[in-house]
């Protein structure tokens, strides 16, 4: 089979790959797309969690040998740590992630855990059907929120940002995002939500879905008095924080990590009553060279999804 292959630190390749073999419990998907997410931008120039050889790719949806169409649940967990017992698998102390740990969607076929298994919509289009697993992350993020929240500040437009801003948008609150890429700006206003280069005033909540040093501080900077940031952007590990501020304040900070599976089941179901069409479809062949265009910001694509030949 053909898959775009992590080789080497900030190299990718589609080479010809074996075809994968399903185990026990397990089911043989075609690939019928899957989106390229900033965390492997990032986490392909420097072998970490990400170790290479290795197919990437953990949002995708496929079509099973039965003609079930499926978007996966990416998240690999023990089951019987603290936190799973607790129903937080997405804080399992042995936790795993298709696409980082074992082979993913960048590629025709891939072998999943049937229980990572959930039937699409049948209107839902497989572009759209792409981002249920970053719209998971977004549903995450809105229930890390202590209620009432009504206004939102978004600190970056890419596709985590866009489905946090839908998501809140959703549940009532007025959503400012702010980015420095006027084009992004251009598509936050297409779904409706207000956009501008930086947040201004205070919000009752505030979504960092960049992950810089300067972003993770201007998430507290536009935060009102007992508000709470929710961090979800992975770019840097580092932050300096005024921590006395932060006391004084009494604000609060919420790292956010992908989903339970209650949410990610919510985020199959909303899939289909939100604008989701946004997504670039980039034939298989032609997924290095977006990819490298992607990770030079050499691309204005806001979300490109990978589509094998002849889905």
């Amino acid at each position: 089979m053909r898959a775009l292959v992590y080789t080497s630190p900030c190299e990718v390749e589609l080479r010809d790959e074996p075809s994968p073999v399903a185990g026990p419990d397990e089911e043989l998907l075609t690939v019928l797309a899957s989106g390229i997410c900033g965390s492997e931008l990032h986490g392909f120039r420097t072998p970490g969690m990400r170790v290479p050889p290795l197919v990437m790719g953990h949002e995708f949806v496929g079509r099973t040998a039965a003609g079930q169409r499926v978007a996966v649940n990416p998240l690999l967990a023990c089951g019987s740590c603290d936190g799973c017992t607790a129903g937080r698998p997405q804080v399992c102390r042995r936790r795993g992630l298709l696409g980082v740990h074992r082979p993913g969607g960048f590629a025709e076929q891939v072998a999943v855990p049937r229980s990572a298994l959930h039937e699409l919509p049948d209107g839902l289009p497989d572009g759209a059907a792409a981002l249920v697993e970053p719209l998971a992350n977004a549903v995450h993020a809105w229930a890390l929120l202590p209620a009432p929240v009504e206004r939102v500040g978004v600190l970056g437009a890419g596709p985590i940002g866009l489905l946090c801003g839908l998501v809140a948008a959703r549940h009532g609150a007025t959503v400012h995002v702010a980015d420095t890429s006027e084009h992004r700006r251009a598509a936050a206003r297409r779904l409706g939500l207000a956009a501008q280069a930086s947040l201004e005033d205070e919000h009752d909540a505030v979504v960092d879905a960049v992950g810089l040093p300067e972003t993770r501080r201007a998430s507290l900077a536009h935060l009102r008095p007992a508000g709470t940031a929710v961090w979800l952007g992975l770019a840097h590990d580092t932050v300096d924080l005024d921590g006395n501020a932060l006391i004084r304040g009494e604000q609060a900070i919420r790292g956010s990590f992908a989903y339970t599976p209650a949410e990610f089941a919510e985020a199959v179901s909303l899939a289909a009553e939100l604008d989701l069409s946004w997504t670039t479809p980039v034939p298989l062949e032609e997924s290095a060279k977006v990819f490298y265009s992607l990770a030079d910001g050499a691309t204005e694509i806001v979300k490109a999804v990978i589509v094998p030949e002849g889905r």
